[in-house]
C-alpha cells in the first residue's frame, strides 16, 4: 500500500504530493478503537485508583490547602479555548472536502492557522514567564511510577505508586505529542502559504523545489491526519466522569480541595496553604474620639 501520493514533473521526476488520504481513516479507526477498548478496560478490568501511596499530609495542613486549589489562570484558559477552536476549524476546512463537502475552504484554513499560529507563539512566552514551564514536561519521577503501575498490572511486586504531580504522565505524554504535531503543522502551514494569495506577502510558488513542496505537503498532511485521532481521543478524556473534574478546572480555572488531595502529591504540586482565620493579627483599632 502506497502512503504517499507521487507525481511527475516536468523534467520526469517523481516527487511526493501529498499523503495518502487512507491515512485519515485509518487515524479516526484507530482512535475509535482506543475509545472502545478503553472503555471496556476501565468498566471490567481497572481497579480503583484509592490504593496510590499517600503524600504524608497531617489532617491540619490538609485542612490549610485552600478549598477551590487554583490550577489554570486566565491567560491559559483563554489560550486553551482559543486554540481549541482554530484546531476543529484546521480539521474542518481540511478534511470536509476530502468527504464531498465542498466551500471556499483554503481561506478559512490559513485564516485559522493564522490564529493557532499566534495563539502559540503566544503561549510559549506566557509559559515562560507566567506559569510553571517545566510542571508539563515528564519528570524522573514520573517513568519511575509508570514502570511500577506496569509490573503491578501485571501481578509483580513493587512499591506503590505515588499520587500524581500537577499533570499525570499521560497528560504530559499527550502534550509532548500535540507539541511535535502541532509545530510541524504550523511551520509547514506558514511556508505553504506562499502558494496561496492572501494579504500578508505576494504569492511565490517557486520558493523552493518541486520536491521540497512535496515532503513539505507529506509533513503537513501527517500532522493534520494525527491531529484527527488526538483531538478524539482528547475529547473522549475530557467526558469521562473520572476525568472531567480535570475539565471543569479548565473552565473554572480551580478544582476543589477533595479533588486535589485524592489525586495530586502536595510535595511534588504545592500550593499557598490558607491561614486559619484563628491565627490571623487581630486588626488594630482606633480609639474612640
Amino acid at each position: 500500500m502506497n502512503l504517499i501520493q507521487w507525481a511527475t514533473s516536468p523534467w520526469g521526476q517523481q516527487v511526493p504530493i501529498h499523503i495518502s488520504w487512507i491515512l485519515l481513516w485509518v487515524s479516526a479507526i484507530g482512535a475509535l478503537l482506543f475509545l472502545i477498548a478503553h472503555a471496556l478496560y476501565v468498566s471490567i478490568l481497572a481497579k480503583p485508583a484509592h490504593s496510590m501511596a499517600p503524600s504524608g499530609l497531617s489532617a491540619a495542613a490538609a485542612a490549610r490547602i485552600p478549598e477551590r486549589v487554583p490550577r489554570h489562570n486566565l491567560s491559559a484558559r483563554l489560550f486553551h479555548a482559543i486554540m481549541a477552536l482554530s484546531m476543529l476549524a484546521l480539521l474542518f476546512t481540511a478534511f470536509l472536502p476530502k468527504v464531498g463537502v465542498q466551500f471556499p475552504w483554503v481561506t478559512y484554513h490559513w485564516i485559522a492557522g493564522i490564529v493557532l499560529s499566534i495563539s502559540v507563539v503566544y503561549h510559549i512566552f506566557d509559559a515562560f514567564l507566567s506559569q510553571d514551564f517545566w510542571s508539563i514536561w515528564p519528570d524522573r519521577e514520573d517513568i519511575e511510577d509508570a514502570g511500577r503501575r506496569m509490573k503491578r498490572a501485571l501481578g509483580q511486586a513493587a512499591p506503590e505508586p505515588r499520587k500524581f504531580a500537577k499533570y499525570p504522565l499521560e497528560n504530559k505524554l499527550y502534550h509532548l505529542a500535540v507539541m511535535l504535531a502541532g509545530l510541524s503543522a504550523i511551520g509547514t502551514g506558514l511556508f505553504m502559504m506562499k502558494r496561496v494569495r492572501t494579504p500578508f506577502f505576494p504569492r511565490n510558488p517557486y520558493l523552493f523545489s518541486d520536491m521540497t513542496w512535496g515532503w513539505m505537503y507529506v509533513l503537513h498532511g501527517l500532522a493534520g491526519v494525527g491531529f484527527v485521532g488526538l483531538v478524539t481521543v482528547h475529547i473522549y478524556m475530557a467526558i469521562r466522569p473520572e476525568k472531567f473534574f480535570i475539565t471543569k478546572s479548565m473552565f473554572l480555572g480551580w478544582m476543589s480541595r477533595e479533588k486535589y488531595l485524592e489525586h495530586h502529591d502536595p510535595n511534588r504540586w504545592p500550593v499557598a496553604e490558607e491561614v486559619p482565620s484563628t491565627a490571623r493579627p487581630a486588626e488594630s483599632k482606633k480609639a474612640p474620639a
